[in-house]
């Protein structure tokens, strides 16, 4: 196992994600970049999102991807998120029809009723994929996708950045993050019976230096991707 702390340089004290989360929510819609993850989504070929019934958005914060899924016509979206603030934001924001206060891996909402399982920017903070995975397969109908985008671990390593936020008193702040390489998401999803439709990678390009100017540096390096997992089925 890859170990966060044999690549971290920048000695950020750390904090649990639910505290991390709840500290970072009055600043988070300005400091997420849509390039990191709703891009990405964009680039998808696979998922037709038009046709989505029913969505389960697996750590949803403050419903940045619920509300991207409700605008590409997805018709019912229910959130969980393990953070009381995030949920409160996204509850202000109006897209999902439900929220549920839960970890990813044990939602507490109705399995096998949802034709798209979706969790963005979530697995570093899992110690375990195996859980998450396990639970989008319990929570998918036969025919399913599980779509999931992730901090890319090469980004991780090569940066030797965790996630983290800077705190009201200008302190950076990170929440505790994992290193999974992109062989455990393919062990852990087909160990779950997944089987792998679409995967794409986002690197550090002119849309990322526009925003982030100081990433010269790693240009061309990969920052996040995106897996479309299907259940067999139908």
């Amino acid at each position: 196992m890859v170990r966060f702390a044999d690549f971290d340089t920048r000695g950020y004290p750390m904090v649990d994600v639910r505290t991390g989360y709840g500290q970072w929510v009055t600043t988070y819609e300005r400091t997420v970049e849509d390039v990191m993850d709703l891009a990405l989504l964009e680039e998808l070929a696979v998922p037709s999102w038009g046709s989505v019934r029913r969505a389960a958005d697996l750590g949803c914060g403050t419903g940045r991807t619920g509300a991207w899924l409700r605008g590409k016509g997805v018709a019912s979206v229910d959130g969980v998120d393990l953070t009381p603030e995030m949920l409160a934001v996204a509850r202000s924001r109006g897209a999902h029809d439900l929220l549920v206060e839960a970890d990813v891996a044990a939602t507490g909402l109705d399995g096998g009723g949802y034709d798209l399982v979706a969790s963005s920017l979530v697995d570093e903070h899992l110690a375990d994929l195996r859980p998450l995975y396990g639970e989008a397969w319990r929570l998918a109908a036969p025919g399913a996708l599980f779509v999931l985008v992730v901090f890319h671990p090469h980004f991780i390593m090569a940066s030797g950045m965790p996630t983290h936020f800077t705190s009201g008193s200008g302190e950076s702040i990170a929440i505790t993050t994992h290193v999974h390489l992109i062989s455990e998401h393919v062990t852990a999803g087909i160990g779950a019976g997944w089987t792998l439709a679409e995967m794409r990678e986002g690197v550090v390009d002119e849309r990322w230096l526009e925003v982030k100017p100081k990433w010269e540096g790693y240009r061309g390096h990969p920052v996040s991707a995106a897996m479309v997992w299907r259940r067999p089925g139908l």
